[in-house]
Order: C-alpha cells, then sequence, then structure tokens
C-alpha cells in the first residue's frame, strides 16, 4: 500500500504541474498572438437541417484568422469586427461563409455534404489520405467506439470491430497477452505479430517475459498494455500491399497504426472520466457432485480389480478421496477459486486547449484491477500522457510533440487457478484448519491456496516520445523528420518459498526456497527525415514523397535464480542465496535502415494511380543478404465521378480499386546468421559455463509476402448505406524457419530458408448504414465479415521431412492431425480408432491422419447505434464460425483420481452398452487404458462457433449547464453474453488451464467543462 501511495502521489504532481502551467503558457500564447483589438463579441448556436446542436465545428474569422470551436451543445463565442467574415467547418458537413453585418448574434444551420465521405482522413502512416480516394485496405476505429468499452489494452477494443483482423484475448487475468492476426497467417515459424506504429514510432509487441519468470497464469506480458485506450484518437490497420509495402520488411503481418489523441484550439478544456467496473467468470462447467464422482472411482478401481487393496491402510496415499476423506462433504470449487468478483477503479483527467497557432493536451490516468482469485493479488497502471501541437503565423513551420510514460506493476500469486477448479475432488478437504491456517489434511492433498505463499511480480516502465517537424520550403514542397524515442523495461521475480509445498516433503528454505529473477529493456530510437511535392493542376494532381529511415533497437536480458535462504523473510534477496545461477543472458543491437518514397497520381479527379517502395537494410542478414526490394502498385476509379453518374440521387459513391506488391519480414531475431552461445546454467570449477546456441549460416535471407488484392466501394442515397468489399490473396515463400538437424550435431536446428508457399486468401465485407435519422431519433448499424482461406501451396521433400507430421500440401498451417475415434466398443468398453496404415494396430504417426482445422471459418461483427435525445445505445455483437478442442481434450477416462465433467457419466459399464466414453478406470494399473489417445483423437474436437454480445453502452448526457458543464452518465457491459453449443470453457480461447475472458459490467461518469 506504501508502493500504491507513491505511485499516485508521482501522478498527482505530474498533473498539478501541467494543469497549473498549461493555462499560463496558453495565456502567454494568445496574449503574444494577439492581432487587432476586438470590436465585438459574437456568439450563437450551430445545428444540423435537423436542429440537432453541432459540437466541434471549427469557426474561424477571415480578417484575423482567429478561431474557436463550437461546444458539445453547439454554442460558439468569437472576437470579430463588425464587417467581418465567419467561416464554419467541420467534416461531414459543407462549409459555410456568414458575413456578420454587424450583428452580435448569429446562427447557422450546417448542411451535410454529399461527399463527406471523401473528407474523412485516414492515417496511412507517411501520409494521409481521404476514405474517398484510397487505394490501399485500411480498416480503421476511433475514439468514440473504443471509449465505449471497458478494457484496459488497446487491442481488447479492437476484438470484431475490424474485418481482417482476428483477436483473441489469450486470458482473463489483468495484464496478459493476445493473439492478433492481420489476414492469416503468413508464416511457418509462427510469428503473426503486426508492426505496430504509435505516434510514428515503432513499438516492439514482444513480451520480455523470461519462460522461468512466468507462471502459467499470466504467460506473455502484452506491451500494448503501456497504452491508455482512453488517450487514443484512432487505430488504423493497413492490410493490403498497397498500405503496407512502404513498410518494407516490417509490413508482412500487417500494419497498426495507434494515434493519440490532441489539443484543440478553443477555450481551455478539463476532463475527468472516473468509472469503477464489476467482473466475473461467465460460464462454468457442469462438474460432478461428490456421489457422482465417488461412484465413477469406486467403479474404476473396481473395473481394475484393485477393489481388495482399499483395506490396506498402507496404502491410502494411493486414493485418499477414497478411504480417509469425508465422503459425504462437498466443494463446489469453481465458486472456491475462481468465482470471486474482481474490481477495477479507473481515473482519467486531462486539460486541453489553445489557440489557432498552439494547441495542447496533458491527461494522467490511473487504474487498479483485482482478479477473480482468492487473495489480494492485483494490477495497477498509472499513465502520463502530453501533447503540443504548434504552426508559425505565416503556416510554414509546424511542430508536434508527444510523450508518453507508463508505470504497470502486476502483482499476482504464483499460480492459475482455473485447472485446479475444474480438477480438484469434490470431497476435497477445507482450505483452512480450525486455527485458520492452510489446511494440509495429514498430507493427504496439495492445497491450491498454497499457491498464495508464492509471488509473481511484474513491474513494467514504458516510455514513447516523439516529435514532428516541417517545414513548407514553397507552397507545394515541405521538408518534415520524425524522431522517436521508446523504452520499455521489465523487472520480474517468482518466488517459491518452501511454505508453498506439502509439509510432508520436509523441505526447508535451506534445501528449497528460491527465487529467479528477469531484468530486461529494450530501447529504440528512429529518425525519418522527408521531403513531400505536390502540385494540383486543372485535371491532375501529382503527389511525390520521399524519405529515409535510420533505427536501432537494443534489448539486454538477465535471468537469475537465488537457492537455499536462511529464512523465507530473505526470499527476495538473492545476496542471502547460498547458490545463485545464471539461466541465461542476452545482449542484442539491432540495426535498421530504409530509402522510401510514394508517387500518387490522381487523373481528372477519379483514375487514381499510387507508387510505393522501399529498400530496407537489416543488421539480422548476414553479408550480401542484408538488403532487399519492396514495393506496391494499387489503381482506384471512382466511377461515380463521371458524368453518367453524377445527376444520380441513388449512388452517391462507387469505387473500383486494386493493388499488388510485395512485402517482407526479417523477424526472426538478432544473430541467427552467426554462432551463438548461451549461458548453460552450469558451472566448472566454479567458473560459469557457455554452450554453442547456434550455427553460422550467412545464407539466409528475408522472407517474401506477395499481396494482391480487388475491391468494390459502393454508396447510396448520400452514403446512408455504403459497402466496401475485398478480395484478397497473399502468397508468403523463402520461409525463414528452423530446419531441424540431427541429434549427432548437437544443435537442435538451423535458420534458414525453406523453399515453402503459405497462401492466404479471403473475402471481406464492410457495411455501415443510417437507417433512421430525424430530429430526435437516429439508428445506425454496421456489419463487417470475413471468410477467410489458409493453405501450404508448396513444401520441397515435405513428406521426407519432420514437417510431415504438422503440415499437408494444399491444407492449412493451422490443422491438427488426429486419431480417428470409431467409438467405444460394446463388448470391451474401451476406445477404438481407425488403423489407416493397415498395419494392424494403432500407433503414432501411421495413424494419426483425420484432419481438423482450428482456424476459424468466417468471424465479424455488428453493431447498432440508437440515439433518442440525450440518451444513446450501443450494442455490439461479435460472431465466430470455428472448431476447437473440447473437454474431451482434458478428460477421457472415467475413474481418474480428479473431478471431471458430468458427461463422463455416459460411460460403458458392462457388455452390450453403446456409451460414449470408455469403462471407468483407476489410472493405478496396466489395464489397457485408451484415454490418452482418445484425447488426441477428433473426439477432442467440436464446434465452437459462437455469437457473443461482446459490448453494451447505455449512455445518459445531460442538458449543458449556463456554466458549460457537461455530465454523461454511462453503463457499460463486456463480454455479457455467449449463444454457443461449445462443450468447454469458453469457446474463444479453449483452455483448462487458463482463465477465460470475464463478464464485466461498469459504472462511468464523464465530467467536461
Amino acid at each position: 500500500m506504501k508502493n500504491s501511495s507513491i505511485h499516485i502521489s508521482r501522478t498527482k504532481m505530474f498533473l498539478f504541474f501541467h494543469l497549473l502551467l498549461a493555462p499560463l503558457l496558453h495565456q502567454k500564447l494568445v496574449a503574444g498572438t494577439t492581432l487587432d483589438p476586438p470590436q465585438n463579441t459574437i456568439s450563437g448556436t450551430i445545428t444540423d437541417m435537423n436542429g440537432l446542436p453541432l459540437g466541434g465545428v471549427n469557426v474561424v474569422v477571415t480578417s484575423t484568422n482567429r478561431g474557436t470551436i463550437s461546444d458539445m451543445d453547439g454554442t460558439y463565442s468569437i472576437q470579430a469586427g463588425n464587417n467581418d467574415l465567419l467561416v464554419f467547418s467541420i467534416v461531414g458537413f459543407r462549409t459555410l461563409e456568414v458575413p456578420i453585418d454587424g450583428r452580435n448574434t448569429i446562427n447557422v444551420q450546417m448542411e451535410e455534404d454529399v461527399t463527406q465521405l471523401g473528407e474523412v482522413v485516414l492515417n496511412a502512416g507517411y501520409y494521409t489520405v481521404s476514405e474517398k480516394e484510397r487505394t490501399g485496405s485500411i480498416a480503421t476505429i476511433k475514439s468514440e467506439i473504443m471509449e465505449k468499452q471497458p478494457v484496459a489494452n488497446p487491442l481488447a477494443a479492437m476484438q470484431g470491430h475490424l474485418s481482417g483482423v482476428n483477436i483473441v484475448q489469450n486470458t482473463g487475468v489483468p495484464g496478459g497477452s493476445f493473439s492478433v492476426e492481420v489476414r492469416g497467417r503468413n508464416f511457418l515459424n509462427g510469428v503473426t505479430d503486426p508492426l505496430y506504429i504509435v505516434d510514428g514510432v515503432p513499438y516492439g509487441s514482444q513480451s520480455l517475459a523470461a519462460p522461468r519468470v512466468s507462471t502459467e497464469i499470466i504467460g506473455n506480458i502484452s506491451p500494448l498494455n503501456a497504452i491508455n485506450p482512453n488517450d487514443i484518437e484512432s487505430i488504423e490497420v493497413l492490410k493490403d500491399a498497397d498500405a503496407t509495402a512502404i513498410y518494407g520488411s516490417r509490413g508482412a503481418n500487417g500494419v497498426v497504426l495507434i494515434t493519440t489523441k490532441k489539443g484543440k484550439s478553443g477555450k481551455t478544456r478539463f476532463d475527468a472520466h472516473l468509472s469503477t467496473t464489476l467482473s466475473e467468470v461467465s460460464n462454468f462447467l457442469d462438474l460432478m457432485n461428490s456421489q457422482q464422482y465417488l461412484e465413477i472411482r469406486r467403479e474404476g478401481i473396481d473395473n481394475d480389480g484393485l477393489t481388495p487393496l482399499l483395506e490396506n491402510p498402507t496404502l491410502d496415499g494411493f486414493w485418499p478421496d477414497i478411504t480417509v476423506w469425508d465422503n459425504n462433504r462437498y466443494t463446489d470449487w469453481q465458486k472456491e477459486l475462481i468465482g470471486g468478483t474482481a474490481y477495477r477503479q479507473n481515473a482519467q483527467l486531462s486539460i486541453s486547449g489553445g489557440n489557432e497557432l498552439t494547441q495542447f493536451l496533458v491527461s494522467g490516468g490511473y487504474l487498479k484491477e483485482t482478479t477473480v482469485f482468492p487473495g489480494d493479488a492485483n494490477y495497477r497502471k498509472a499513465s502520463l500522457n502530453s501533447n503540443l501541437t504548434h504552426r508559425s503565423k505565416n503556416g510554414k513551420f509546424k511542430i508536434n510533440f508527444s510523450s508518453s510514460y507508463t508505470r504497470e506493476d502486476n502483482r499476482l500469486p504464483g499460480a492459475d487457478f482455473t485447472q485446479q477448479a475444474y480438477s480438484l475432488e469434490p470431497n476435497a478437504p477445507a482450505l483452512f484448519d480450525e486455527e485458520g491456517n492452510l489446511n494440509w489434511e495429514n498430507n493427504t492433498w496439495d492445497n491450491p491456496l498454497a499457491a498464495l505463499e508464492e509471488e509473481f511480480v511484474a513491474a513494467t516502465n514504458t516510455i514513447i516520445s516523439n516529435a514532428i517537424l516541417s517545414y513548407a520550403i514553397t507552397p507545394n514542397l515541405e521538408l518534415k523528420s520524425s524522431m522517436g524515442f521508446t523504452r520499455y523495461r521489465l523487472d520480474s521475480y517468482v518466488t517459491n518459498p518452501n511454505t508453498a509445498r506439502n509439509p510432508g516433503l520436509g523441505l526447508t528454505p535451506q534445501n528449497f526456497s528460491n527465487l529467479t529473477t528477469n531484468a530486461s529493456e529494450r530501447e529504440s530510437w528512429i529518425v525519418e527525415p522527408q521531403l513531400n511535392w505536390k502540385k494540383h493542376w486543372d485535371r491532375l494532381s501529382l503527389d511525390i514523397l520521399v524519405g529515409t529511415t535510420f533505427q536501432q533497437e537494443s534489448s539486454n536480458q538477465i535471468v537469475l535464480r537465488g537457492r537455499g535462504f536462511p529464512n523465507n523473510g530473505l526470499i527476495k534477496n538473492l545476496a542471502a542465496a547460498q547458490s545463485l545461477e545464471i539461466f541465461s543472458t542476452s545482449d542484442a543491437d539491432y540495426r535498421y535502415s530504409a530509402l522510401f518514397g510514394r508517387i500518387n497520381l490522381k487523373l481528372y479527379d477519379r483514375y487514381i494511380l499510387n507508387l510505393t517502395g522501399r529498400r530496407d537494410g537489416s543488421s539480422r542478414f548476414g553479408p550480401g543478404r542484408q538488403f532487399g526490394n519492396f514495393g506496391a502498385v494499387g489503381l482506384a476509379w471512382i466511377f461515380s465521378r463521371e458524368a453518367l453518374f453524377k445527376e444520380s440521387s441513388f449512388l452517391s459513391h462507387g469505387k473500383l480499386r486494386g493493388s499488388y506488391g510485395i512485402t517482407g519480414s526479417d523477424n526472426i531475431g538478432d544473430y541467427r546468421y552467426l554462432d551463438t552461445y548461451n549461458v548453460s546454467g552450469e558451472s566448472y570449477a566454479g567458473t560459469t559455463l557457455l554452450e554453442p546456441s547456434g550455427i553460422f549460416n550467412p545464407q539466409f535471407g528475408w522472407e517474401a509476402n506477395r499481396k494482391l488484392e480487388a475491391a468494390l466501394e459502393l454508396g447510396f442515397f448520400n452514403d446512408r448505406v455504403f459497402l466496401n468489399t475485398s478480395w484478397y490473396r497473399n502468397r508468403s515463400s523463402n520461409q525463414l524457419v528452423g530446419i531441424p538437424l540431427a541429434a549427432t550435431t548437437g544443435f537442435s536446428q538451423l535458420t534458414g530458408n525453406f523453399d515453402a508457399v503459405v497462401e492466404n486468401t479471403g473475402l471481406e465485407v464492410d457495411l455501415r448504414t443510417v437507417n433512421v435519422r430525424s430530429k430526435q431519433f437516429q439508428w445506425s448499424t454496421t456489419l463487417n465479415l470475413t471468410i477467410p482461406k489458409n493453405k501450404l501451396v508448396e513444401f520441397d521433400d515435405l513428406e521426407s521431412s519432420t514437417f510431415a507430421n504438422r503440415y499437408v500440401i494444399g491444407e492449412p498451417l493451422t490443422i491438427v492431425k488426429l486419431y480417428n475415434a470409431l467409438g467405444v466398443n460394446p463388448e470391451t468398453g474401451i476406445y477404438e480408432f481407425e488403423d489407416y496404415d493397415g498395419d494392424g494396430e494403432v500407433s503414432n504417426p501411421g495413424d494419426l491422419e483425420w484432419i481438423e482445422d482450428l482456424a476459424p471459418k468466417w468471424y465479424g461483427g455488428m453493431g447498432n447505434t440508437f440515439t433518442l435525445g440525450n440518451l444513446s445505445l450501443d450494442v455490439f455483437f461479435q460472431f465466430k464460425k470455428q472448431r476447437a478442442y473440447n473437454a474431451v481434450r482434458f478428460d477421457a477416462t472415467p475413474g481418474f483420481r480428479g473431478n471431471v465433467p458430468v458427461a463422463l457419466l455416459d460411460r460403458w459399464q458392462q457388455p452390450g452398452d453403446i456409451a460414449t466414453y470408455q469403462r471407468s478406470s483407476s489410472g493405478f494399473t496396466t489395464v489397457e487404458d485408451l484415454g490418452g489417445r482418445q484425447q488426441s483423437s477428433n473426439a477432442a474436437v467440436s464446434d465452437a462457433s459462437f455469437l457473443r454480445l461482446r459490448n453494451i453502452s447505455l449512455n445518459y448526457k445531460l442538458p449543458t449547464m449556463e456554466n458549460g458543464l457537461d455530465i454523461n452518465v454511462y453503463l457499460q457491459g463486456q463480454n455479457l453474453w455467449t449463444l454457443t453449443d461449445y462443450y468447454g470453457p469458453d469457446p474463444e480461447q479453449p483452455s483448462s488451464t487458463r482463465l477465460p475472458p470475464l463478464r464485466q459490467l461498469t459504472l462511468g461518469l464523464q465530467i467536461s467543462f
């Protein structure tokens, strides 16, 4: 609690100075840029054609260039002369010019622009492009969508909202990781992470967690937790070659551009956002009670002929659940171990404002979240974000500076209780004895709460900063440079005291207690000078961009373990350990440089050609292989601008576009082409030993991903109905994988290029409609659908390679090879399987020929937004068609020690029975048991399709008060309801060892003035 107070105090201090200095700075800037003395104060209200107020409208006085923006209720106030002209502008509406003519009050109505789609500007990385004129495939999600979701990681806010982007949450524990695929899996090495760019700065998404210092409770730690979703203005995902080729070797798996919020001109604005969230497990398995469990347990012992041994007290340790524990006791371990309620408190404060030349924003946030597990485990995050934008009076010089700092503290127990919640015997003893101590029941069981004696702590510090400077040399030529720096530091440790083990083992701090630490750091800087020339003629527009990239990244990690402590009170002090081991240490530098360019040609405002290219150099390849060339061409025809459609009241937008190009990948880690060595963890005569870990191979080079896309965009009725359909085909070749080597070489693999081709094809559909739009009521709908297909097209000599057991030509990379289960033999009561190779017995690998694909067949989401006056309701559903491992994967034989689903009661009991599960078995004899084989059969895979109410948000905005105070009250829900026939914990995260995503309910308050 003391540390918590320190972190809060630091955050408050940062906020205090920003809040104190920002208004003074603003006043000074305004005073320094004041032009002519104001002659009058003009005020009024801005509405649309339906009479609804418009907030965020830019109001500019033409003679002085003085500006302001309208408030949420549409009101504005500005100083101007009696003969000045006011210009009102906002995206989606026609610009309006109104003369003052000596008036003090000017109320205006703004008309929607039929071409509003063309004014929606998308971030394409090195340049911006209008939605209407883009030639590439760019999916986007805005802040207004993310703000309606009670999540702590931006990836969680993206789930289901973007076509072609499949995101899966790996655990319901705070701080956990996500799996992200943009248009499928491209490479055999399993790397699917896209390139993340935060305000122009590349951001590493790979966790620095070490396997020995990362418990199963959390797995990898997502570095993206450091980015506060409330600070994000928009996220764009670049998918096709036209959009990603300008990133060259880093764009093979797509590019995710994260843009943070910036200040706006106008009066200084203060915003506060407070929320409280309650979370719980959304689905419990139907497990056996004590009577059911003991019935099949005794039956299994009897089937194995071991019943007489139950009378031997020396064998009680084999079956204490039968002979020692209270057979009438029952505990619902799911409710006991994962049935708690997790709480999240979130506070966000920001101040923003500025004038027409300088704008600023400073925000700070604090989040604390607990878990559904027993104990006081929690996750805390404090963040500070700032942004400053300035331009010179003549508009030639511009600068934007953004920075963020995030501190995370994750304190979790040493184990995820989920697996024990599903498997602990229902008649297991009480957790505590009469004196409140851990109950070991005479050392007959392992008390699950002993894991609370262990401690897993991960502390991360993240800094992201970026500066963009530009100068307009001429009206058509701009010189710009982007400079960024990131630093990610992870310090974690796991304590393993002897008190976390059964006392019957006789362990002491001196012979068992240990501490494992991980100290990791990653730093990166990047400089990207750019030159942009634009020229517009009557029928032709030309945009040329050239630039270069210089980037360097360094990372280091050291993992230590101390063993044997005088007592557990000193377990966190490595100096007190009797022995110290270095498990691993690494120190890597990555250098990257590139030359990139873009030529955009637009003819007659409807024929568009976009050429992008990049030459990359990477230190991850050997001499002669360090450079690669990548590029793309994009074409678009806006046929709705042809004379035939110009007067159409039906078709408001129509565009055909296509692209083809090559991107690449060097995502293999550092120094793979060199002889490398690792610390072995062993020593000789007190000297730490090194062992070889990699073989010299300078021959391997860049992976290549050839991307082809064709798309059709249609807008109807002034774009009230907008449809975007895209077909794509990506072919990835020259695969960088670990080539298995014979054990006699002393190495498991050699990094090199395989002559293998992986193909991803798919169809993406995005639909958005404005169903009802009146003065009092609005209703809009969004729908996205992705139908992907993945297959291995080529793989030289696959049948004779060690990959023959994993891949099949013509099948997806996501397949698993299984036995074909034929059910339970009604006479023997044992599982049967198909003998594919006909050798008279079922064995591995000859009969693992049944293929199941675990990738989704199709997925997407549908959202509806309803607005009635000041009340709004958002409902978003996510859906997915897929197959996944079910509960059979973890339990297939009734009678073993440990609880199982009630479904296993449908077991074989006597000859002639037709049952789903085989005969019960105790697990202690050599009697044939094929349960393990059943777990590796197609019986362990079933339909896992689902329709999930991913998010619902109810918001009420109170009428704006006279002092300009705006108050919003909202109620949000996440993962509230799931429709599925899946037999397991969760269809999207089908694991019995990790906590599934939680159901969340949030109450929040937003205040602005």
